[in-house]
């Protein structure tokens, strides 16, 4: 065959030029996705002469292919590979059928779910930068015959612009939800670091800090320090999760006790009536750790309750032994109670430390995975005991992140100590 008698490629002629042209200034517009692939389709239906189109997207994360247009509930799914559809988007190639009920790879489940026959099907894949799979563009019915090669190439030439528009169109959208997910975050940073103490409160014979550490999200991680009737109110919780949610549980769980205890409600009635009140409020996989107690400086013991939250740690200066202490009770959210028990006591004498830590120092990991644990906590205590608390905080965090090497924190790190000073000689 010679030259001037070879079959000429497929030329797109000058109206089909002219429609392909007005489709990319429309998709070049900004779009909401969906309005997108709905004048995708529109324009694949008007420039191929197909009596149906249909829009496919494929998730990456379930590795399968979603209709999108037209709107279905629920949407039709077919796994990567299956049917025409996933086969298009596998091969990465264009899969022009003329009669799809005689081909073993068409699924008839949309056509049943909808009372339509489909005879003459094109499916034209959309390959986003560097081929990365987008979806499939389906074009059903040629109406008057078959596609054929000019529409393979007209098809071809829509899908590439289609492509690039849902790249744009869900980058776009990703960027928005990152944004309204920083600026939720922020908000739920600001709340939690509003309701931290910013001066420590002076009590006679003791010495207090308080220290919050947060991750680059918002969490649940609070504490509190407060003098209220000549004694020391000492709370540090965490509410489960991450985000605003958990933020605003905490800083609520915190509001209660004050008020309740303003009102002149004692530890153990406190305790009870926020527990079920944050029953009712909490969703039921959400809950909140928290160890609430008070210090009488006159007679150096601590009342407390602690549900959920532990190890609590009493190092006591004497012998140099560390003291721990388990949760006395159910976190806080979990059930409702009746009654609370008896709050547990502990005795402070000269020298002592009470050290409240957040499981984002005993959890804190190294490279190996090793966790900072208890054992290096009371390492940590024996040395460094006699330090002024805020020197004591430096300490266990700068070995905390030494234990780690470098692993990025993952959580919140709160510190609350309480030391009562040694008696002068």
């Amino acid at each position: 065959m010679t030259n001037s008698q070879a079959i000429s490629p497929p030329r797109l002629s000058q109206d089909a030029l002219a429609r392909i042209l007005d489709v990319t200034q429309k998709l070049a517009r900004p779009f909401e996705l969906l309005q997108m692939l709905t004048e995708v389709v529109e324009a694949g239906e008007s420039v191929l002469s197909a009596d149906k189109a249909s829009l496919w997207l494929y998730d990456a994360a379930n590795d399968d292919l979603t209709m999108r247009v037209p709107v279905f509930r629920p949407a039709p799914r077919l796994a990567a590979g299956e049917g025409l559809v996933g086969e298009c988007l596998s091969t990465r190639e264009i899969i022009n059928v003329s009669d799809a009920y005689s081909d073993p790879r068409f699924s008839r489940t949309v056509d049943k779910a909808i009372g339509y026959k489909t005879q003459s099907v094109l499916n034209i894949p959309l390959l986003g930068e560097e081929k990365q799979p987008v979806g499939v563009l389906q074009l059903l019915n040629k109406i008057g015959g078959v596609f054929d090669a000019s529409d393979e190439l007209l098809a071809s030439t829509l899908a590439a612009q289609c492509a690039v528009a849902v790249q744009r169109t869900q980058l776009t959208e990703a960027l928005l939800l990152k944004e309204r997910l920083d600026e939720e975050v922020a908000l739920a940073r600001e709340i939690q670091m509003s309701t931290l103490p910013t001066v420590m409160p002076l009590v006679k014979g003791y010495d207090v800090h308080g220290h919050f550490v947060p991750t680059g999200h918002a969490g649940g991680d609070l504490f509190d320090l407060v003098v209220l009737n000549r004694e020391l109110f000492v709370l540090m919780g965490d509410a489960t999760g991450h985000g605003f949610g958990p933020a605003l549980s905490a800083t609520q769980m915190q509001a209660m006790l004050r008020v309740a205890f303003r009102c002149g409600a004692s530890l153990n009635e406190a305790f009870r009536h926020v527990n079920n009140q944050l029953v009712e409020d909490l969703p039921d996989d959400r809950f909140i750790t928290a160890f609430m107690g008070f210090l009488d400086p006159v007679t150096s013991e601590v009342r407390f309750h602690s549900g959920g939250q532990g190890p609590i740690l009493h190092f006591r200066a004497a012998d140099e032994s560390c003291e721990w202490h388990r949760p006395t009770t159910f976190p806080v959210g979990i059930m409702e109670l009746e009654d609370t028990g008896d709050s547990q006591i502990l005795k402070m004498e000269p020298g002592d430390v009470l050290v409240l830590l957040s499981d984002g120092i005993y959890e804190y990991e190294s490279r190996q995975g090793v966790q900072f644990g208890e054992d290096r906590v009371a390492s940590l205590m024996k040395y460094h005991h006699r330090l002024p608390m805020v020197e004591l905080s430096k300490q266990i965090l700068t070995a905390t992140y030494e234990h780690g090497d470098g692993v990025a924190q993952q959580d919140d790190i709160t510190l609350v100590l309480l030391k009562r000073l040694p008696e002068e000689s």
